[in-house]
């Protein structure tokens, strides 16, 4: 388990305009944090007004042209701009921020997690597709340097949680879904659905890939491969159940048969906060539960035939080696698709299994193997799709 002795004083954001990244904000205002750099994409009028707030001394955008919009836009007073994956790398690395909250979506979050790890900085970690495709090497660089991670998804922050008592002797590690949008439909019924209707989330307001990912329950076949990372626990130690209320987080359950369960309202504030206090606790933005007005808590089994997403995760996992990554690439290549209308919502499982049914496996020896792994992973999804 990682081990700190005091509380976030310094943050940089990777991704401070998506849905993580704009609670973060409010979390450091709310503890008084310095924020010291910022990363976005192409959203510069929310930037421009983050950067107004919290007065970063770095700041980077998608490309060129998005950093000559947002220089004109701020005038005489800004910070450092700069763009690209360059600039991703030295919002994780270059500034003196003590915790850097890696929130972007996919795979352009490994490069920068991996240097904020070589730098011996606490990771915050919000973004799955690191430790889904780079798992090995982002600990093996975490271990060298003396970085620690402590996680931000709400699922895996639920564990880290629950194992504050101790980690020895866990049976299995019990993650929680919601289920998505589409829970209880079968396959038929998914052929028209929308890329609005899959946005509808039961319990959470997330960014649009990741709802997608929780509709397919990709998502969290990505959560199990993490946990495993995160964890040090063997893929067959980690469960997944389907509980539509979001109440209870996760599970884990010990030898002895006792399950203890990480509860609280559906609200990512919760665990944000936790990984910049931790291993203290402070009062927190988020509302309280009130126990007398939950109706009831359901779990079940979640449906592996019609949504078979979260299977390809698992057998990937077990198979190792490329397989994750392409895993990880083919899906991001499909849920664009999707997002696009260029292919119905059923199709995104099709492409993930025909990708992993035409990809051959082999070990990963550099991180220079998993970002080739995933480029084929993405060439032959659009092979596919076209």
């Amino acid at each position: 388990m990682p081990i700190r002795t005091k509380k976030t004083e310094r943050i940089s954001i990777i991704g401070s305009t998506g849905s993580i990244g704009t609670q973060t904000l409010e979390v450091a205002e709310h503890l008084g944090l310095k924020v010291t750099a910022l990363a976005a994409g192409t959203n510069i009028t929310l930037l421009a007004k983050q950067i107004e707030k919290f007065s970063p001394q770095l700041v980077s955008v998608a490309d060129e042209k998005t950093a000559k919009e947002l220089e004109n836009l701020l005038g005489s007073s800004k910070p450092q701009i700069m763009y690209g994956m360059d600039g991703l790398c030295a919002v994780a690395a270059d500034t003196d921020a003590d915790t850097v909250v890696t929130a972007v979506v996919g795979m352009m979050g490994l490069l920068p997690t991996m240097r904020a790890a070589e730098k011996g900085k606490t990771i915050a970690l919000a973004n799955k597709e690191t430790l889904v495709a780079g798992g090995e090497f982002v600990k093996n660089a975490v271990k060298k340097s003396g970085s620690i991670i402590l996680p931000v998804d709400s699922e895996h922050s639920a564990v880290f949680q629950c194992m504050q008592g101790g980690s020895e002797n866990v049976r299995r590690i019990i993650l929680t879904a919601s289920g998505g949008a589409f829970y209880g439909k079968k396959r038929s019924e998914l052929e028209n659905v929308t890329a609005d209707d899959a946005l509808l989330h039961p319990t959470w307001k997330m960014g649009k890939k990741i709802t997608v990912d929780c509709a397919t329950l990709m998502n969290k076949g990505f959560e199990v491969i993490e946990a495993m990372h995160l964890f040090d626990m063997p893929i067959s130690k980690v469960d997944v159940t389907i509980h539509r209320q979001s109440i209870v987080h996760s599970m884990i359950e010990y030898e002895d048969g006792a399950v203890i369960a990480q509860l609280g309202t559906p609200d990512m504030r919760t665990a944000i906060q936790y990984a910049m206090t931790y291993p203290q606790r402070m009062e927190g933005l988020n509302g309280r539960l009130d126990f007398t007005k939950l109706s009831a808590l359901t779990f079940a089994e979640h449906d592996r035939e019609n949504f078979p997403c979260l299977g390809y995760c698992i057998e990937a996992a077990r198979m190792g080696g490329i397989m994750p990554a392409t895993v990880n690439g083919a899906n991001e290549v499909a849920v664009d698709a999707f997002l696009k209308g260029q292919i119905s919502f059923a199709k995104i499982a099709d492409i993930v299994a025909y990708v992993l049914e035409n990809v051959e496996n082999h070990s990963i020896s550099c991180l220079e193997d998993v970002l080739e792994a995933d480029a084929n992973a993405r060439a032959v999804a659009k092979s596919f799709i076209k």
